[in-house]
């Protein structure tokens, strides 16, 4: 089973998320300091961690920042779990490199949901040149996209952006980070530009448009 890591400073949290996820197969390790966090991710390597914002001494943020930059837990997906749910807060948690973010109180159902996809995303095969799934195909070495076996005509920057979310796996990609995608093929990208290329990715994946998930003030996300 796999090993999820909680980090939360409040006991009612911990035993709430420690209950959930063992009845839904997991191990649990807990943590209430950003310190006790860092030294048993090192020690236990787990699967991921549940990472609250606001904990005692070391924030959610440098716990983050401190994970990201050890080789040994660099790799851990994170989970941002926090009452901090403004526009900005989110933000800066997905640039740091969280893999989600998830705002209190949120649905048990919904945490079970963003774990098993952030899991999925780091043990699915859409790391690779082919991407495949439901019926959709990219295959980035040939720069070829496809649906139900039919192709799709998409542009340099409708195929960036719709490659990116799928290695996602799920999470979500700030608009900043859809910036970076496809700053390469344009010299200038707007918020403007981004909708622009939604819209017109949305239209071309006709039956699967419903899929790519607006996620209001932070950026999209493709629904797994």
């Amino acid at each position: 089973m796999e090993l999820v890591l909680i980090v939360d400073d409040e006991e009612d949290i911990l035993e709430l998320l420690s209950y959930n996820l063992r009845k839904a197969g997991y191990n649990v390790l807990t943590a209430t300091t950003g310190e006790e966090a860092i030294d048993k991710a090192v020690k236990n390597r787990p699967a991921l961690a549940l990472l609250d914002i606001l904990l005692p001494g070391l924030s959610g943020f440098e716990t983050l920042k401190r994970l990201r930059s050890d080789g040994r837990t660099a790799h851990i997906p994170v989970v941002m779990v926090s009452a901090k749910g403004d526009e900005e807060d989110i933000i800066k948690g997905l640039m740091m490199g969280a893999d989600d973010y998830i705002t209190k109180p949120f649905s048990v159902k919904v945490m079970l949901a963003r774990v098993k996809a952030a899991l999925r995303r780091v043990s699915s095969p859409i790391k690779g040149a082919k991407i495949e799934i439901d019926g959709l195909t990219l295959d980035k070495e040939r720069h070829e996209a496809s649906l139900a076996g039919e192709a799709l005509e998409l542009t340099f920057s409708e195929f960036a952006i719709l490659a990116a979310l799928l290695r996602r796996g799920g999470g979500v990609l700030t608009r900043q980070q859809i910036v970076s995608e496809i700053r390469e093929g344009q010299i200038t990208v707007t918020d403007r530009t981004i909708d622009v290329h939604m819209t017109s990715l949305r239209k071309k994946l006709k039956t699967m448009a419903e899929r790519i998930i607006t996620v209001r003030g932070v950026g999209y996300r493709f629904d797994m």
